[in-house]
C-alpha cells in the first residue's frame, strides 16, 4: 500500500494509495528469454563460467541454502556470483544492497552478485557534455520524479532496437522494485516530449547510496537528459554516490569509473545502512539550473540545500 498524500517538503512527496500492477510473461516470452539467455551464457567469453555456476546452483538447491551472503563470498570464477536469492522483499532489498549485493539473472534461480569491480559515479566528477546541456535547455523536454514507476519499469524490459530481445527484468524483478517504490525506496525518472511521449530508468535508494538500475530511450540523449537532472538532485539531497554496476554506453563519458569491489563494500557499510530519504520524490530544480551545474561544486550545491 502507498502512503497517503498529506505533504511535500524539498522533492518528497507522499501519494494517494494505488493499486499495485500485475506483470505477466506470455508463454512464447519466457521460450524466447530462456532460448537466448542459454545463448548469451555459451558465448565464447562467457562460456568458462557456466560449469562452475551450475554446480554452485546444483549444491544450493539441494542444500537449500539461500542464506543472504555477503560480498567476501563472491567467487570471481562464476563473474561475482554470492548466492541464490529466497526473497525480493523491501527489506532484502534494502540489506542484500547495503552488503554490495545486486539480483540478477536471465534464466534460472535469480542469484546475487557482487563483481570483482563497480562502475560507480561520484557526483563531484561527473561529466556534461556541452551539446547535453544544450539539448537539456532547450529540447523542450519536461522531466518528473516517481510518477511513472510502473511504466518505466516495463519499458525497460521492452527489446531495444539493434539488440537481442534479451531482458533480466522479469515479472518476479518488475513485482520486487514495484513493491519497494510502494515503500518508497525505489525511484523512476521520466521525460516527457512535446508529445506526452515517455523515456526513463529506475533504481534503488539505500541509505545515502543510489542503484541505477536500468534505463531505456527512443530519442537521442534522452535518457542522459533524465540522468543528469536525478544525479544532479542526488548530489543536493546528500548521496555519496551512484552505482552502475558495469560498463554501459549511456554511461559512457559521463564521470563513471571502476572501483574494486573491497572498495564499494566499505562505502556500502559507511553509507549504505542508515535510512535517507524515505518518500515519494520531486523535482526541486527546473532545467535550466540543472544544464548549468558544475559537477565540481557539489559541496556547495548540498550546503545550499
Amino acid at each position: 500500500m502507498m502512503i497517503g498524500a498529506e505533504a511535500r517538503m524539498d522533492g518528497i512527496v507522499l501519494d494517494q494509495p494505488q493499486a499495485s500492477p500485475v506483470f505477466r510473461e506470455q508463454p512464447d516470452e519466457t521460450l524466447r528469454r530462456w532460448t537466448l539467455g542459454v545463448a548469451y551464457a555459451m558465448r565464447p567469453g562467457r562460456i568458462r563460467a557456466v560449469p562452475p555456476l551450475l554446480a554452485f546452483t546444483a549444491v544450493r538447491l539441494l542444500t537449500g541454502d539461500r542464506r543472504l551472503p555477503k560480498a567476501a563470498d563472491a567467487r570471481d570464477t562464476c563473474n561475482g556470483l554470492c548466492g541464490l536469492v529466497s526473497d525480493l522483499a523491501p527489506a532484502t532489498l534494502l540489506k542484500a544492497y547495503a552488503r554490495g549485493l545486486y539480483p540478477f539473472c536471465h534464466i534460472g534461480p535469480l542469484k546475487w552478485w557482487a563483481p570483482r569491480e563497480r562502475m560507480v559515479l561520484f557526483f563531484p566528477e561527473f561529466h556534461i557534455a556541452k551539446r547535453l546541456r544544450r539539448q537539456i535547455r532547450n529540447g523542450g523536454y519536461r522531466v518528473t520524479f516517481d510518477r511513472a514507476f510502473a511504466d518505466v519499469i516495463r519499458a525497460c524490459a521492452k527489446p531495444r532496437t539493434g539488440k537481442a530481445p534479451l531482458t533480466w527484468i522479469t515479472p518476479r524483478i518488475m513485482a520486487a522494485y514495484t513493491e519497494a517504490f510502494e515503500a518508497s525506496h525505489a525511484h523512476s525518472f521520466e521525460v516527457w516530449n512535446a508529445d506526452g511521449d515517455l523515456v526513463g530508468g529506475y533504481g534503488l535508494a539505500f541509505g545515502r547510496m543510489f542503484a541505477t538500475e536500468s534505463q531505456f530511450s527512443f530519442e537521442p540523449n534522452t535518457s542522459k537528459i533524465g540522468f543528469t537532472v536525478f544525479n544532479w538532485h542526488l548530489a543536493r539531497w546528500g548521496f555519496v554516490l551512484n552505482d552502475g554496476k558495469h560498463f554501459t554506453p549511456t554511461i559512457d563519458g559521463m564521470g563513471f569509473r571502476a572501483i574494486p569491489r573491497e572498495a564499494f563494500t566499505a562505502l556500502c557499510q559507511n553509507h549504505g545502512r542508515m535510512p535517507h530519504r524515505i518518500g515519494r520524490w520531486s523535482i526541486v530544480a527546473d532545467l535550466a539550473t540543472v544544464s548549468a551545474w558544475k559537477p565540481e561544486e557539489t559541496p556547495a550545491l548540498r550546503a545550499a540545500a
